[in-house]
């Protein structure tokens, strides 16, 4: 999941001018920019943005649901532990359940605050998606309104 955020981090940061560089320069090099075919090209130089500033977003959102589970994974592993303690050295050897315990425990605090730190990373790519491809939007300007809409 960290390789992905700092990817997306990245791609904000370096990669992203120049791909609404490069289709800014696309979209001033047509002559016309308001018929069909030219509204046409207008959305799917949008919907390319689109895909490139949503990339990774939803894995980042599925392994932010994902994570807490592997925490409780190694909750029930630690559980085990503590019933194997109880089965072999009975209630009476209390150092034993403690490690068994914090093997139960550990894992459950990592997973959620990997999920929590994932959590706060993905509403922010999400808006920033969201404005990019509204700036890409009116980036691409229409020289009349004929023909999408109006």
């Amino acid at each position: 999941m960290w390789t992905m955020i700092v990817e997306r981090l990245w791609f904000f940061r370096y990669v992203h001018a120049k791909n609404l560089a490069a289709i800014n320069e696309e979209w001033s090099s047509r002559r016309e920019t308001s018929s069909w075919n030219a509204l046409r090209v207008r959305r799917q130089l949008i919907s390319g943005i689109s895909l490139a500033v949503n990339r990774y977003v939803r894995i980042i959102q599925a392994l932010m649901a994902l994570l807490p589970l592997l925490g409780l994974l190694g909750t029930v592993t630690g559980m085990i532990q503590i019933f194997n303690v109880v089965a072999v050295a009975g209630t009476t050897n209390a150092r034993l359940m403690a490690a068994g315990v914090s093997a139960a425990t550990i894992p459950t605090m990592a997973g959620l605050v990997a999920a929590l730190s994932g959590f706060w990373f993905a509403v922010y790519f999400r808006k920033r998606a969201r404005l990019e491809v509204q700036k890409a939007g009116e980036l691409l300007a229409i020289e009349s309104e004929c023909g999408e809409g109006a």
